[in-house]
């Protein structure tokens, strides 16, 4: 699982950093749970707004723990942006694809200790400008495949220029 977890860094480090700078508007980590399994999830994510009116593109990644497993995924969303008048909090709603790196704690007899597999998601949430500039943001994520089945998670997107 590690190997795979290497490979997949440094395919992401291939893309140059200046890129990377330019590109991407926020980042902030995010805390929550998942279901089926049951595990405490907690990670980080970037944001690039705008790749299309009211679209952003929020890659991040994802440490699970718990229910005799340990999950890493690799997320690719977009969330559409509602803009909804008189209101604080903005709504978004999308989907993406994740990546799943899964370790056993308690591998059967054969042997089998980690996994690999991708599934698509969707995705409601909505987020709120703090007093400092940055954005606090809930949402619910359902896994439309072998992974969780539900991660809800809160965190902040805090500005990178």
């Amino acid at each position: 699982m590690i190997r795979k977890l290497a490979i997949a860094l440094a395919v992401a480090a291939i893309v140059p950093a200046a890129a990377w700078a330019n590109a991407f508007q926020t980042f902030g980590p995010h805390l929550g749970f998942s279901t089926d399994p049951s595990q405490v999830v907690f990670g980080g994510q970037l944001q690039m707004g705008d790749v299309a009116p009211s679209l952003d593109f929020v890659p991040g990644v994802d440490l699970g723990i718990g229910d005799d497993l340990t999950i890493i995924s690799l997320n690719g969303d977009f969330h559409y942006r509602f803009i909804v008048e008189g209101m604080t909090w903005q709504p978004y709603a999308g989907g993406g694809v994740a990546v799943h790196f899964v370790s056993f704690d308690n591998p059967g007899p054969i042997g089998d200790d980690s996994d690999t597999f991708a599934e698509g998601t969707v995705i409601i949430g909505a987020d709120v400008p703090t007093q400092s500039g940055s954005r606090f943001f809930v949402e619910g994520k359902i896994g439309l495949g072998d992974g969780p089945d539900l991660k809800v998670l809160a965190g902040w997107h805090f500005k990178l220029r």
